[in-house]
């Protein structure tokens, strides 16, 4: 055998047998060893499946009594996060998708005047964990989350987008 042919077959032979490996048309979704963080770590798409990106979602109102454009009017961080998850699901079931369709993840959280002017992370993460990771929902998309300086209304503190796979 020569050399290149050599180099050749190894190299397939290495990918056949890792977990990187999968059936042809499944989105494979690793985690992260020894964490039981609900993101994964990455997400692998085969070729063929249909990319789905969704544009950033923001948070409903949630008191129509509260003065317009303050966070009273939609509520702190975890509560922003479900009406904004909420809206995307809605979304994806409008295109035949579901939340365990979806692969990755951008975050933009402002900083909470209640929070010192930084992000409310845990209040993020208990909004989040209502929808990814649980026993009726199990996959978890790779995931960024970021603070940014504001969004368009002054009472957002949470916006995200979302890719999807259609199968």
């Amino acid at each position: 055998m020569t050399k290149r042919l050599a180099s050749t077959l190894i190299p397939l032979a290495m990918l056949l047998s890792t977990p990187m490996a999968f059936a042809e048309g499944e989105v494979v979704r690793h985690s992260t060893p020894g964490s039981n963080f609900p993101i994964a770590r990455a997400v692998e798409v085969p070729a063929g499946l249909t990319t789905v990106y969704v544009s950033g979602a923001v948070p409903p109102v949630a008191d129509e009594q509260a003065e317009k454009n303050t966070v009273a009017a939609f509520g702190d961080t975890e509560a922003q996060t479900v009406g904004v998850l909420k809206s995307i699901e809605k979304t994806l079931t409008d295109l035949d998708l579901t939340m365990g369709d979806v692969v990755k993840m951008q975050v933009f959280l402002v900083g909470d005047p209640e929070n010192e002017g930084k992000m409310d992370f845990a209040g993020f993460m208990k909004g989040y964990t209502q929808f990814f990771g649980t026993e009726a929902q199990p996959n978890l998309p790779s995931r960024s989350v970021m603070q940014v300086a504001g969004l368009v209304n002054p009472g957002w503190l949470v916006e995200i987008e979302v890719t999807a796979v259609r199968k």
